[in-house]
């Protein structure tokens, strides 16, 4: 009898143990929330400190035009050493030019086709044996067929996937081993605001936009949970239609409001995001804020809005 209640003493007691210690972790849990909002706070009423990127060794996807361009010259102007690639030679060598000019960092131009993983592979090769290891990977090359799904083709699909997403796989793949050799890196991968939020006659597009954003939700995990925590740090970017030439036939209700973006702002604001250490943000900011709110509403809700803000693209088919 004594050694029942003796067992049933203690396994009480182990009982009120196990509570009290996970009260305690909730505790610390609520402490540690409280204490990053109120910094997430300061943060957004004090000056932004943006770290120096004149030694970086940068390298960007895409850059014959568009933001890729302007990626290059912004990234130049600050002294970093700037790699530009593309699929198209021509067009690259005149950013590499334009890029030259303004007597900033050192600027390369490679020639690849980034869904081709043995290609983006034996260039990681030649970089670093030429230039030496990246510490910066700018994902930023993307298509854009614009028409409803029924006429898309197999082709399109396969080839908006094997750019969009498939190219992001295997440049992380083949640079990181740059960044973990030096101890330190970042990777910008462009994603898009539809990649947030579903859009008309761009099925396939905005599949891969959503890929891109779950890719480096779990890359940024991994890198957390690893040994290169805070060494090798991750931005997602999610940029409002931008006018490159991707949006063939744009819809815009409220131009003022919502107008296509000039690329050399989305360009500067990218690279204040590499700067600032960013997770993740959209262009403009306050639609990451305006979509993450409409999700706690009824889906109704959401869609009343979208008729509302009416943007998007029309088919290029018509």
């Amino acid at each position: 009898m004594i050694e029942r209640e003796i067992i049933h003493t203690t396994t009480a007691s182990k009982r009120i143990f196990d509570v009290l210690q996970d009260v305690s972790q909730f505790l610390i849990l609520f402490l540690k929330v409280s204490l990053e909002l109120i910094l997430r706070i300061l943060q957004c009423v004090l000056p932004k400190k943006l770290k120096d990127i004149s030694n970086e060794i940068v390298l960007i996807t895409g850059t014959g035009h568009g933001i890729g361009r302007e990626l290059a010259l912004h990234y130049a102007g600050w002294g970093s050493t700037v790699i530009c690639l593309d699929i198209n030679e021509k067009n690259n060598l005149e950013t590499v030019e334009k890029a030259k000019r303004l007597n900033g960092g050192a600027v390369f131009s490679f020639m690849c086709d980034v869904s081709k993983r043995d290609q983006v592979f034996a260039l990681a090769d030649r970089v670093k044996t030429e230039i030496g290891p990246i510490s910066v990977l700018v994902n930023n090359v993307g298509i854009m067929p614009t028409h409803p799904l029924n006429q898309q083709s197999e082709e399109e699909i396969q080839r908006v996937f094997d750019v969009n997403v498939f190219s992001q796989f295997w440049t992380i793949q083949a640079f990181l081993d740059h960044m973990k050799e030096r101890n330190r890196g970042h990777i910008i991968c462009l994603s898009s605001i539809a990649g947030i939020v579903g859009l008309s006659n761009l099925v396939p597009y905005c599949a891969t936009k959503f890929a891109v954003r779950g890719m480096m939700e779990a890359l940024h995990e991994e890198l957390r949970e690893g040994p290169f925590k805070n060494l090798i740090k991750t931005t997602t970017i999610f940029p409002y239609m931008t006018n490159t030439g991707l949006c063939k036939h744009p819809k815009v209700k409220f131009p003022s409001i919502l107008g296509l973006l000039d690329p050399k702002d989305v360009a500067r604001r990218i690279v204040e995001a590499h700067r600032s250490d960013c997770l993740e943000i959209t262009i403009p900011s306050s639609l990451l804020h305006i979509n993450n709110w409409t999700r706690l509403l009824p889906d109704q809700c959401g869609c009343l809005l979208k008729d509302y803000i009416d943007s998007g693209v029309e088919s290029d088919l018509k």
